[in-house]
């Protein structure tokens, strides 16, 4: 018998504090872990719910595989979103083509975080997952495709994209990034915390970083054997910030 997975998650509660767990990443929906490093639902729905309205519009401008999109449809909001490769907007539109009684709309169109085709102070909420420089690649050479960048270059053209979302964020509205760090030759490269100063640089306030465990990373096994074998501790966290225009 074919499990039913239901529309909406089981006795969702919005998360209270600025330590976030999910080892159930969320099933629910078209969710699954298909597109490479995507984040769990869980995380754009303690967003979209915290910080926005119903009929309000979120963007996306990393949609990848489509978890915000979804979300915000769950959730009765306008959605907005880009991806430099034409393929994550493909895989969007499929993962949004379930039956859902709601007047939101959903745009998804190829386009360039760091240059949106969208008018000054239009969106009510940015909710989004950048690639973290080139620990994942997601194509294999769009050009303006950041996941190919490495760590320097990548901060230079993030700069853009937190312009970007300065001008289409309305006044006192939020905007939220998932960041995480890498490692090199051993040592830590703080991405997510120069992610954070370059997005303040820009003009935003922040307003919380949330720790969020991950879960069911690739090559665990590998990377615990190394992680004794050369002494390093295995990155097991992301940062959310939250930020405020």
């Amino acid at each position: 018998m074919t499990e039913k997975i239901p529309l909406q998650p089981k006795d969702f509660a919005l998360e209270t504090n600025t330590v976030w767990s999910f080892p159930d990443r969320g099933r629910w929906a078209t969710h699954d872990a298909k597109y490479r490093g995507n984040w769990s639902p869980y995380v754009p729905r303690n967003v979209i719910l915290r910080y926005s309205k119903e009929g309000d519009t979120v963007l996306d401008q990393f949609v990848g595989g489509g978890t915000t999109a979804v979300e915000a449809k769950l959730t009765n909001r306008n959605f907005i979103g880009f991806d430099i490769n034409p393929n994550a907007i493909e895989i969007s539109e499929t993962k949004c083509k379930f039956d859902f009684d709601t007047a939101a709309t959903t745009k998804l169109a190829v386009g360039d975080a760091r240059d949106l085709p969208l008018e000054d102070e239009s969106v009510d909420l940015i909710c989004t997952h950048p690639p973290y420089a080139d620990i994942i690649h997601y194509s294999d050479g769009i050009d303006g495709d950041l996941s190919l960048l490495k760590m320097k270059d990548f901060l230079f053209e993030i700069g853009k994209a937190a312009e970007e979302c300065i001008r289409v964020l309305k006044k006192d509205k939020f905007c939220a990034v998932l960041m995480g760090d890498t490692r090199q030759k051993g040592m830590v490269k703080p991405l997510a915390f120069e992610t954070m100063r370059i997005f303040e640089l820009a003009g935003f306030k922040t307003k919380e970083i949330v720790i969020k465990e991950q879960h069911n990373c690739k090559a665990t096994g590998y990377w615990k054997t190394n992680s004794l074998k050369y002494n390093f501790l295995l990155l097991a966290h992301e940062y959310l910030f939250i930020f405020k225009k």
